[in-house]
């Protein structure tokens, strides 16, 4: 057992769109990530997806509407419910999603990366 200081973790690393898993539990995973710009449709057919926003404010677009986050709110994205997440600025986001999760779904483009680091 170990504390995490996520302002540390985000430290880091700096790129964008490449989440680091930070931590573990009931096979769970905590996710840090930095988004800038828009990503990509894509849904999540067995898992559900919490996105907590750190810092900023993400949009999160999805067929039928559009979801803003700010700072200190989270959006639990349920299985198979496509979405876009959107980033003017810097977002810093917090994760939780079952470790079998593929970070596009199905979707493959260059940002997909299901070999996530640990940090």
């Amino acid at each position: 057992m170990k504390k995490v200081n996520i302002e540390e973790k985000f430290g880091k690393f700096s790129d964008h769109w490449n989440p680091r898993v930070v931590g573990e539990l009931n096979g769970q995973q905590v996710k840090l990530a930095r988004l800038k710009g828009e990503f990509i449709w894509h849904s999540h057919e067995h898992e559900d997806e919490l996105f907590w926003v750190v810092n900023g404010t993400l949009k999160i677009e999805f067929r039928d509407r559009m979801v803003i986050l700010n700072e200190n709110e989270f959006i639990v994205v349920p299985r198979g419910v496509e979405h876009k997440p959107i980033a003017e600025e810097e977002v810093l986001v917090m994760l939780f999603e079952p470790a079998s999760t593929l970070h596009t779904g199905k979707e493959q483009h260059e940002l997909t990366n299901n070999q996530q680091q640990k940090i």
